[in-house]
């Protein structure tokens, strides 16, 4: 297992129940792209919704996590309990994410991720 991508997406777990921009624009590569459903979103709709409070995690539990990587490349599987708020809507629920990530010379960027209900 890579420490350093693992370490990675525990800052990035930390970053969202935080909701620490700063922290999600050097852990995002400027090129991600993330899908849940019919829902497509950029870097910029991700930051942007944590700035405005439109996303607001109060629980993240990880049940199972699985990091994979091979040279630049890596791969997260997430699974866990998420609640919060979305659009001023609470919300509750059990996810997937798989996360795939580039290490560039500033460290593990997201450049591609998927959630589904779990």
């Amino acid at each position: 297992m890579d420490q350093s991508l693992l370490d990675a997406e525990r800052r990035l777990q930390a970053a969202q129940l935080a909701g620490d921009v700063g922290a999600l624009e050097e852990l995002l590569h400027d090129r991600l792209v993330f899908t849940f459903g019919s829902v497509t979103a950029t870097k910029t709709d991700d930051l942007a919704g944590h700035r405005a409070g439109a996303q607001r995690l109060t629980e993240l539990v990880e049940d199972d996590l699985r990091v994979f990587s091979e040279g630049s490349t890596g791969v997260t599987w997430f699974l866990g309990r998420l609640a919060g708020s979305l659009g001023g809507e609470p919300f509750s629920a059990r996810l997937r994410y798989t996360r795939t990530w580039l290490r560039t010379s500033d460290g593990w960027r997201v450049i591609a991720a998927h959630a589904s209900y779990a």
